[in-house]
């Protein structure tokens, strides 16, 4: 247990990791702000988490501050976000005055279903000393989709967004984006998968070639 400790904790004082405990320490805030009607700041809350999402990976890369801990508390920070979004958007449209809304409002718990399984994937890694697999292309894209349309409904979605007594985005086009965000987001679930078979692979032969 030390052990991974010291792994985790070995050169973790970085800008990226303190960029993603201001995250997490953000999240409750929006939660908050989002589920009381503060629909302005909780989208602006959304939008700093998002660039900064962006932001600590290149920093870290440029400025060679890449660290065990950040490859593990940027994703947590990320499904975190996504914890706090969905359940409060499907409390929001289930009890929206719009049939068709709240029809629509079990979408949004698919994107907690994929990251409880990813959690659980990851636990199951880590307890097998495999090493959770990072956000690759799919899983960045993913992300910048689902900021990107979770702000737009926040936004201009009809029933929640700020701005929807000047312009509200239609059911239609609003279910459509979500759609495309629960797309993205599940190719990226798959796109992980040969990484994991591919540790798993390599830990089989190697206890193999131990025991020879």
């Amino acid at each position: 247990m030390k052990e991974k400790l010291a792994y985790y904790f070995e050169n973790w004082k970085t800008i990226p990791n303190y960029i993603s405990f201001v995250r997490i320490l953000l999240i409750p805030v929006f939660a908050v702000l989002f589920y009381k009607d503060h629909t302005v700041a909780a989208a602006i809350i959304l939008a700093l988490s998002g660039l900064s999402d962006l932001v600590d990976g290149k920093i870290a890369r440029r400025f060679n501050q890449v660290s065990n801990l950040g490859k593990m508390l940027d994703p947590i920070a990320d499904k975190l976000t996504v914890f706090a979004i969905a359940i409060i958007l499907y409390l929001k449209f289930s009890q929206a005055s719009n049939e068709t809304l709240r029809a629509f409002a079990w979408v949004f718990l698919l994107f907690l279903i994929k990251d409880l399984i990813m959690i659980v994937v990851a636990a199951i890694m880590i307890g097998f000393g495999l090493r959770p697999c990072a956000a690759e292309i799919f899983g960045k894209l993913a992300t910048v989709a689902f900021y990107v349309v979770m702000v737009l409904i926040m936004a201009v979605g009809p029933e929640v967004g700020a701005l929807r007594s000047f312009y509200t985005l239609p059911d239609t086009a609003m279910m459509v984006l979500v759609w495309l965000s629960v797309v993205a987001t599940f190719i990226a679930f798959f796109s992980y998968f040969p990484d994991v078979f591919r540790q798993i692979k390599e830990r089989v032969k190697n206890k193999k070639a131990n025991k020879k």
